[in-house]
């Protein structure tokens, strides 16, 4: 009986440990590290910039598993995109997608011919004061065509597009994110496309320029989009390995993002943009205020801007909240500026870290395209606190700068110390990176 007691005793003491792990594990998945979602459930946090404004973005969350897709080729990718329509989806993203496996020779559209474009079109012989035109530049418009319609993916409403992985991405394609609704694209590598095609055009400018069309990511008439832990590259093909004809480089490549034509509510949040001409707009024409005024609401948080010349971002009629970002600009880079002020824009920069070499005036950072007011407080440059207003204005007197946005942000999760943005965003900033 004794014996009887004690291992009764026992089983109850058992019993009740097991029970006390058993509550300790379910309470450690409700609460604890155990609760991060799955690939592709992740939202976006109340509170964490436009994208959470007026119902928050979820992407495909609600997705069930029969739209639920892994995929390892940019075909896969295209159909997974485009199949069901209307129905929540999350899409994995398992390797490198290779959008343009079939090289630039499987555009071309028959009787063009890159050395006879340049002959015709030689400045010597066509001159700089009129755009081309004729039948090899109807050929090259062509065979432009022909790529966009192999390149470019289009990402529907209620889409999660998620990396698996440290070494998830895209190579060579273009994703568009139009006329769309609640879009999550996270924990991508994103290597710029590589226009097969660009244009002459000996107007632009006092020498004539080449311009190319595919952003490696474009938003275009869509609202709440949560862009984090994203890397934009321009990897294998950077501007310094292009060839130049007529004296200009033969530019292939467009943006990195692209925020344009009444696009709203959109959060970028932990990227990383680098080794880039033209980096990020945010609105594209003066002439769009019709569907441009009132929208183009953009947060830009704690990302890394890293040797890129321009627009990061440019600014058009939006509101946006640019804050807790590191700009570095290493020697050698061709910078130009940081932050463009263009028509009707409520730029807000606040709390940034801006790390530029010797021979860069922090003047800079800012550049004035248009008037419109600017607030920009808190910043600093090269580890000091820097009036980015007054030094522009200092160094630009006849382009002086406006203070005073006319708006407070209140959409924010965290602000940092600008002092410790260089170190968490380079830790932290990135595809692979998630957490």
């Amino acid at each position: 009986m004794t014996s009887t007691r004690r291992g009764s005793r026992t089983r109850r003491t058992t019993a009740l440990a097991l029970t006390t792990t058993a509550c300790a594990l379910l309470a450690l998945t409700a609460t604890g590290p155990a609760q991060a979602a799955p690939p592709g459930r992740d939202v976006l946090p109340p509170r964490d910039g436009w994208a959470s404004a007026t119902g928050g973005t979820t992407g495909g969350a609600r997705a069930d598993a029969a739209h639920t897709y892994t995929v390892t080729t940019w075909d896969e990718l295209r159909a997974a995109l485009a199949d069901d329509p209307g129905a929540p989806r999350i899409v994995r993203i398992k390797g490198t997608l290779d959008a343009t496996t079939a090289g630039c020779a499987a555009y071309e559209a028959d009787g063009y011919d890159l050395a006879r474009y340049l002959a015709d079109y030689d400045p010597a012989v066509w001159g700089r004061d009129r755009p081309v035109s004729g039948p090899q530049e109807d050929l090259r418009a062509a065979s432009q065509r022909r790529q966009a319609a192999a390149v470019k993916a289009y990402v529907p409403s209620h889409t999660t597009l998620v990396g698996v992985g440290e070494h998830a991405g895209i190579t060579g394609g273009s994703l568009q994110i139009e006329g769309a609704d609640n879009v999550v694209v996270r924990n991508l590598t994103v290597e710029s496309p590589l226009d097969c095609f660009p244009q002459w055009d000996p107007t632009d400018g006092a020498t004539g320029a080449w311009n190319s069309e595919y952003d490696s990511m474009v938003v275009t008439g869509s609202s709440h989009v949560w862009l984090d832990h994203n890397t934009f590259t321009d990897g294998a093909h950077p501007d310094s390995a292009l060839p130049s004809y007529y004296g200009e480089v033969y530019q292939q490549h467009d943006g990195e993002l692209d925020v344009v034509r009444g696009a709203d509510l959109v959060t970028v949040s932990w990227n990383v943009f680098a080794d880039h001409d033209k980096t990020l707009m945010i609105g594209n024409s003066d002439s769009a205020g019709a569907t441009d005024r009132g929208k183009l609401r953009v947060t830009l948080h704690h990302n890394l801007f890293r040797d890129v010349t321009e627009r990061a971002p440019r600014v058009r009629f939006g509101k946006v909240d640019a804050y807790n970002n590191h700009y570095v600009a290493g020697p050698g880079t061709a910078y130009a500026y940081s932050l463009g002020i263009g028509i009707e824009s409520r730029l807000v920069a606040e709390k940034n870290a801006f790390t530029l070499p010797p021979g860069i005036g922090a003047g800079r950072v800012l550049k004035k395209w248009k008037e419109a007011p600017v607030t920009a407080a808190g910043n600093r440059v090269n580890g000091r606190p820097a009036d980015l207003i007054a030094l522009h204005n200092a160094e630009f007197p006849a382009e002086p700068l406006q203070s005073g946005a006319g708006w407070t942000p209140t959409l924010r999760t965290r602000v940092d110390d600008p002092r410790a943005v260089p170190g968490l965003v380079g830790h932290r900033a990135g595809a692979g990176r998630l957490r």
